[in-house]
């Protein structure tokens, strides 16, 4: 199935091999990202969430798997600063282009920083949100980390 969204045209832009696969996006799930995974079939330690974060207030993208935690001292570490926060709900929306959900590490309105977690190294192909509730895309994680920009990171919190 097909959806273009901001992100799906950014992919298509760069000539970045892609699938898109949709799915009935649920907000009353408690983990939306693991409940992703399950729609569309895929494991959930390929599938990664998009989060917005600021290190020494500066906006920063994160992506990481989506079962797992964000470490705020590594992130800030990631991007050799001293303090991490969560960006606000808001703020996320204004930055990316992207409502709460359905934030993308493709397409966005403006340009950050963007780490991935190291773990994304371990797979072939990666799945990110493509830009909408209830919208996945599913890439070659080297082509992820080019059309993003990345840089892969220690930051997850260790696993209990």
């Amino acid at each position: 199935m097909t959806k273009t969204t901001p992100a799906t045209a950014f992919l298509k832009r760069k000539n970045i091999a892609f699938e898109t696969l949709v799915y009935d996006y649920d907000p009353s799930v408690e983990k939306l990202g693991v409940h992703a995974a399950a729609a569309v079939g895929e494991p959930p330690e390929r599938v990664f969430k998009t989060l917005m974060a600021e290190v020494d207030g500066k906006p920063v993208c994160v992506v990481i798997p989506v079962a797992r935690e964000l470490s705020m001292k590594k992130l800030a570490a990631a991007f050799s600063g001293k303090s991490a926060k969560m960006m606000k709900p808001a703020d996320a929306e204004r930055i990316t282009g992207y409502r709460v959900g359905g934030i993308s590490p493709f397409g966005r309105r403006k340009h950050v920083p963007t780490a991935v977690a190291q773990e994304a190294l371990e797979l072939s192909c990666i799945l990110m949100n493509g830009g909408g509730r209830g919208v996945q895309v599913k890439l070659a994680v080297s082509d992820a980390l080019a059309a993003m920009d990345g840089v892969i990171a220690d930051l997850l919190a260790s696993a209990d």
